[in-house]
């Protein structure tokens, strides 16, 4: 009886462990913009959710804005290669994020998403870009 509740104790502190784990594989957004949006409205979409959300954004190069987000003392830089099609948000590196063998911390992967969905909100709201 004692052996069992031993394995029990110990699977179950297993799976709060691994319940626990901070890290989680890179998101890696790859997004398709809906027909009628001009590059520029792609850029302008882009811009606009990086500012709301705190990002630093600033032009690498025709049709690519590099993002950079510092909270506390962690950072994360992106690139977002767009045209008026179609735009990606790629990781680029970390500081403090846990970076390893295409893991990260999962803070990362929830600003991505936030960032990505604001994106889509301002396409979606078009006109008033």
């Amino acid at each position: 009886m004692k052996k069992m509740i031993k394995w029990v104790a110990a699977a179950a502190i297993v799976g709060l462990l691994a319940g626990c784990a901070r890290t989680a594989p890179v998101t890696q957004v790859k997004s398709t913009v809906s027909a009628g949006h001009t590059e520029a409205q792609v850029r302008a979409a882009i811009l606009k959710a990086g500012l709301s959300r705190q990002w630093v954004m600033s032009d690498a190069g025709p049709g690519i804005i590099k993002g950079r987000l510092q909270a506390r003392d962690h950072v994360a830089e992106i690139s977002i290669p767009y045209s008026a099609t179609r735009y990606s948000i790629n990781y680029v590196s970390s500081l403090n994020l846990m970076a390893s063998g295409g893991q990260i911390h999962k803070s990362y992967n929830r600003w991505v998403q936030n960032l990505n969905q604001n994106i889509q909100l301002n396409l979606s709201a078009g006109a008033q870009l």
